[in-house]
């Protein structure tokens, strides 16, 4: 048990926070009694958890946090036995579910007013507005409670590497806040109790120049002209002597006025007023709040660069009116990305805690990423699911730079190719920073400021040769180091490609890599140009080669620059998987190939830098046939197309409402099948890129049977993530393709599934349009299953323009299609439309039959995806017969499962369905609990008018409750949400309700 110790509290006025870190790290564990955490790793951990409160810490971080670079190799068990240790202290006071596990590693739940950096920030900002709006003695007294809150140093001073710089930062806060108390207190006339405290802060603080200047200040105005003139030569002597600087501006400007006796300097003057309170660090999100971490990784040899390294960090750190923008440009290879991924590493930490954004906007690309597709994956990176991201480019920038306002966020933007590219994607807020990377100036970009990445210096090139094939060699032979460096242009990516070579043939000596470099016609031409800089150097990385690795490296020219795990290598050369992983790490060890990440198997994921891939491409072209090169591509998209259609069948239970073509599949061992689609779903979210790439190279090499077939079957990530345009993007791809190529049947079967896209965007008129020649090519084809999924799309279109008469035989034709090709999801499917159509005529037996039916298939099958949407239709049914706690029972489950699978849409449709059957059970309370849930979820999600109808169903609830004046506001605001909408029935129905509150 931790060390109990009485401790009053700081402010008798108001009760103590919980939790403490404004000083030694304690824990209250009653009224006027604390406990001090012990020193070691349980002060840390709780330090870490503490100064993230209400956010995730992986446990990577509480490992760097305890044990800096060099942790054990028992650091997870050791961070794992001290978060238990903590939990059971914790609920020994009442904490029980303080510390929640959530991967990758934990959180810590604080309410409000329960950390006293809470308190702080909450009080020091309320300070800011009074003092703003002109109540300076209010703020005045907001911040000497705040700083009351203060018993020393942040965490007793830690001592810690991390730890230590979050501390030494609230500490530097705290200055701030007493700095802008002293201005507000010699505004008031309070300089002469103010010179004793100031004094003391000046000695330990000699070089802030600011208490040195509100010192001068109380002095003067004490009467004590020649003290505050001393303060000033021991100022300007210290900085000299220290720093070779003279002091700034503000005190030199004081030290006149004061020789001057200036009027200004008089209270009550104008001539200096109190600055803006500053606002320590903004308080955490709520619990919950997605934080994105985009950043690649760091390089581990980045070397030199320091004065541009510093140069970033400052424009970044320095927060001002505007968002900072920094451009990186020069040519390609000179190592802009490495700058920017490495200065971002260094300010990730303190500067953005709020989370990082990053994209590779190709802008050397053919099709470099439009805006729109980047504030997808922005919005998405934040948690904005699919169906609430707009459609319109500037409705995504809006609602991206509504989400980060206030936020300190980075965002890196790789590879840039315009500034109308950069522009929308540019946050609104000050306390955001943006990094972007192009070979073109962006000076257009509102407030940018560019730095040139010129070549390596001479001394910083020969330390990175140093660093990768060691200073003895370099130290042997200075003589061939200094011309390799100059032969090479000091380009750091030509160097890093020579000095690989060197490293994996330690027998070689300098000189000869330089005779070699010298026998290249035109070498020092080629290496002093553009591209041909590059290009030249690569060559001499790859002659050295096996030829297997090189027809490797050329063979994956052909692969987008996407990273990719090791079975690609190992379907472009058909040969088995750890084959193809020594080749693979024959080419990182040459420098042509980087490990990015690790999949679920825990082999590595490669990738090309972007100039190495267009070299591979020239090779490929250069030395592989047309047919090698078509093979090559087919065994790759075969790859994909297998492992797709495996994870479609394990999400659906089977191989079932989809199709199929003839193009031949290149299937990885089954135990790495396995162990990458143990959860399907999430393994085709994390290939989502590769896959849509896959299609896109398909159709380009005119592969379209396997084109068509991997975009159908791709639409098991496309819906139940909303990936629509993604899901559109494709089609039209594969489109092109068949249609070239003369493939009535893949064209049929991609018109069918179009019609599905459409369907899902309301747009009935255009699916049927898609639809009918679909379903026409199936039956002349004799396609059974082709024509019982043509007809369901188009019974379903029928049935959402409210022509049931010819829904219904089209349901049931599709039923026994479904039944006679072996399809029992589909059959699952078109059973719960059927059943809807019956609850809607009032039919509920019949219904049942249809629900309980779909609901065994759905069950033995193994298909949890239908099953939900019967289940939910069920409990209609149920609450249309009156079985309200059956229906209960029922959603209850259904919340489980949805939240359980990241279903944000069906949890906030499932918890508004139960608090409708709270209320048949006169259980208002639990409704309104429910319906406040429901509204919380849509809102986070942007899902304005899901909102507005539970505001509205809220409002109902809260009026029947007697709370009439809220639910009148929440009708309103709903009503004006419904007109903006043009959602005519919603309006009207609470136009009604609002009608009806009103005349009681």
């Amino acid at each position: 048990m931790w060390e109990q110790l009485v401790d009053l509290g700081p402010v008798a006025s108001q009760p103590a926070p919980v939790y403490r870190v404004l000083g030694p790290l304690h824990v209250a564990t009653g009224p006027d009694r604390v406990s001090r955490v012990p020193p070691g790793r349980q002060q840390v951990v709780l330090g870490a958890l503490l100064l993230d409160a209400n956010r995730v810490l992986s446990i990577d971080h509480l490992i760097d946090a305890v044990w800096d670079d060099a942790p054990p190799a028992t650091a997870r068990r050791q961070i794992q036995i001290c978060v238990s240790a903590l939990r059971a202290n914790l609920a020994s006071i009442g904490r029980d579910d303080a510390i929640v596990t959530r991967p990758p590693g934990y959180l810590l739940r604080v309410a409000d007013g329960e950390l006293d950096l809470h308190v702080f920030t909450a009080l020091t900002a309320e300070a800011e507005s009074l003092v703003l709006a002109g109540e300076q003695a209010r703020g005045l007294a907001l911040l000497r409670q705040a700083l009351a809150l203060w018993r020393g140093p942040a965490l007793g001073g830690a001592t810690v590497g991390r730890l230590a710089a979050k501390a030494a930062k609230l500490d530097e806060d705290r200055l701030a806040v007493l700095e802008t108390s002293f201005d507000l207190e010699l505004s008031a006339g309070g300089h002469r109790r103010l010179v004793g405290e100031l004094s003391a802060l000046v000695a330990q603080h000699p070089l802030r120049e600011r208490l040195r200047s509100q010192l001068m200040l109380a002095l003067y105005r004490s009467g004590r002209q020649a003290e505050a003139l001393e303060v000033y030569r021991t100022a300007r002597e210290l900085l000299i002597d220290e720093l070779g600087l003279e002091p700034g501006t503000e005190l030199r400007r004081l030290e006149s006025a004061i020789l001057a006796g200036d009027p200004a300097l008089a209270v009550g003057a104008d001539a200096a007023p109190a600055p803006p309170t500053p606002r320590p660090a903004p308080a955490p999100p709520p619990v919950d709040t997605v934080v994105p971490l985009q950043l690649p990784a760091d390089i581990g040899e980045f070397t030199g660069r320091d004065e541009l390294v510093a140069r970033v960090r400052g424009m970044l750190a320095r927060g001002g009116r505007a968002t900072s923008v920094v451009a990186l440009v020069g040519k390609p290879g000179i190592g802009k990305t490495a700058v920017a991924v490495h200065v971002a590493h260094l300010l990730v930490d303190e500067e953005f805690p709020d989370g990082q954004l990053y994209c590779d906007l190709g802008g050397t690309r053919e099709h470099p990423a439009s805006p729109a597709d980047v504030l997808g994956r922005f919005l998405r990176a934040m948690g904005i699911p699919g169906t609430s991201i707009p459609d319109a480019e500037d409705e995504r920038a809006e609602m991206y730079r509504q989400l980060v306002a206030r936020k300190r966020m980075l965002v890196v933007l790789d590879d840039a190719a315009t500034e109308g590219q950069v522009r929308a994607l540019l946050p609104g807020s000050s306390t955001c920073a943006v990094v972007v990377t192009s070979r073109t100036r962006l000076t257009g970009l509102p407030g940018v400021r560019v730095l040139e990445v010129e070549v390596l210096g001479h001394d910083e090139a020969l330390f990175m040769l140093s660093t990768v094939i060691g200073a003895d060699r370099v130290q042997a032979e200075p003589a061939a180091a200094t011309a390799l460096v100059r032969l090479v242009g000091s380009l750091p990516l030509a160097l890093r490609i020579v000095a690989a070579r060197l490293a994996a043939r330690p027998g070689w000596s300098l000189a000869w890599m330089l005779e070699r470099l010298s026998d290249e016609r035109r070498r020092l031409d080629e290496l002093a140009h553009g591209e041909m800089v590059v290009r030249a150097s690569l060559s001499l990385t790859y002659d050295g080669l096996p030829v297997q690795v090189r027809r490797l490296l050329r063979l994956l020219g052909a692969l987008d620059r996407l990273s990719f795990p090791t079975w690609v290598a190992a379907a472009l050369l058909d040969v088995d998987l750890f084959e193809a992983a020594d080749l693979l790490e024959a080419l990182v060890d040459a420098q042509m190939l980087e490990v990015v990440a690790f999949d679920a198997t825990g082999s590595p994921r490669y990738r090309f830098h972007d100039l190495i891939r267009l070299y591979a491409r020239e090779q490929l072209e250069r030395n592989e046939g047309e047919e090698q090169r078509r093979a090559a591509t087919s065994r790759v998209v075969g790859g994909w197309l297998a492992l797709a259609g495996e994870a479609h069948a394990r999400v659906y239970g089977g191989d079932f409402t989809s199709l199929h073509g003839d193009a031949p599949r290149w299937l990885p061992p089954p135990s790495t099948v396995d162990t990458l689609l143990e959860d399907p779903l999430q393994w085709l979210e994390s290939e989502h890129a590769n896959l849509c790439a896959a299609v896109e190279m398909s159709a380009e090499q005119g592969l379209h049977e396997a084109c068509w077939d991997l975009a159908v079957t791709l639409v098991t990530l496309f819906e139940a993530r909303c990936y629509f345009a993604d899901w559109e993007r494709t089609h039209q791809q594969a489109l092109a393709a068949v249609r070239v190529a003369g493939d009535s049947r893949g064209e049929a079967a991609l018109l069918c599934s179009l019609a599905s896209l459409h369907l899902s965007w309301s747009r009935a008129r255009a699916a049927r349009e898609l639809v009918e020649p679909a379903l026409r090519t199936f039956e002349a084809l004799g396609d059974d299953r082709g024509v019982a999924l043509a007809r369901r799309n188009l019974a379903l279109v029928h049935h959402r323009l409210g022509d049931l008469d010819n829904a219904t035989p089209l349901y049931l034709a599709a039923l026994d299609g479904f039944r006679g090709s072996g399809d029992p999801v589909g059959q699952a499917w078109v059973l719960a439309q059927i059943a809807q159509i019956e609850l809607e005529n009032g039919h509920q037996e019949r219904a049942a039959e249809r629900l309980y039916e779909a609901l065994d298939i759905c069950r033995r099958v193994g298909n949890q995806r239908v099953e939900v949407q019967v289940r939910y239709r069920l409990s209609d049914l149920m609450v249309r017969q009156g079985r309200h706690w059956e229906a209960e029972e029922e959603l209850t489950e259904m919340l489980s499962t949805v939240r359980a699978s990241g279903d944000t849409v069906g949890e906030a449709r499932v918890l508004h369905k139960l608090a409708v059957v709270k209320i048949a059970l006169a259980d208002s309370a639990a409704a309104e609990t429910l319906l406040r849930e429901a509204l919380e979820v849509r809102e986070r999600a942007m899902d304005h008018g899901g909102a507005a109808e539970t505001r509205a169903e809220l409002a109902v609830v809260l009026a029947d409750r007697g709370d009439r004046a809220t639910a009148v506001g929440l009708l309103s605001r709903a009503i004006s949400t419904f007109a903006e909408r043009n959602m005519g029935a919603a309006r009207l129905r609470a136009q009604q309700a609002l009608e009806r509150i009103r005349t009681g």
